[in-house]
């Protein structure tokens, strides 16, 4: 069974969002749970959305440890060839001192060029209202997450929101 939650002008709602038990568990907002979960303003919700990017520009930046090791399990024997003396280091030292985007950004000094570059190059603002789409499957999404502002478009992709966002690990 669906209900698909219609608020009213005072932001109540007229009914609540219930899903079968075979598809996931999600409370109603009056029940037990809506105490624990927050409902977020949004310059929390445009904190915590720049603090997740920033996470993910962080992320694995590092080598892997493990890339330098041979591969586990047997290895077939190759017939013997001259080894062929390499006639410049260029790729091992580039492997090797990779920078991310932000340090390559820094030593450029972009923002002391006067012509139009990645950090001055800006389009006018659109004139269409801004299309949004589900936070899990990538398509065009109706409904909003009122706790996060995460928006999705059917109950299976909130049932995914909620189980990867909330899950109490």
């Amino acid at each position: 069974m669906l209900v698909v939650t219609t608020a009213t002008s005072l932001g109540q709602s007229d009914d609540l969002l219930e899903l079968n038990e075979s598809e996931c568990v999600v409370e109603s907002r009056t029940s037990k749970s809506a105490g624990q979960r927050r409902v977020l303003d949004e310059a929390t919700r445009q904190r915590r959305l720049t603090r997740q990017l920033e996470a993910l520009e962080k992320d694995n930046f590092q080598d892997d440890p493990l890339s330098s090791l041979p591969p586990p399990g047997p290895t077939a024997r190759l017939p013997a060839f001259k080894k062929k003396k390499r006639k410049t280091r260029g790729d091992h030292f580039k492997q090797r001192f990779r920078k991310n985007f932000t340090t390559l950004l820094e030593e450029e000094n972009l923002s002391e060029k006067p012509e139009p570059n990645y950090l001055s190059a800006a389009a006018p603002p659109s004139s269409l209202p801004p299309r949004h789409f589900c936070c899990v499957c990538g398509f065009p999404s109706h409904y909003t997450c009122t706790t996060c502002g995460g928006r999705y478009c059917s109950s299976r992709c909130l049932c995914t929101h909620r189980e990867t966002r909330y899950a109490k690990s």
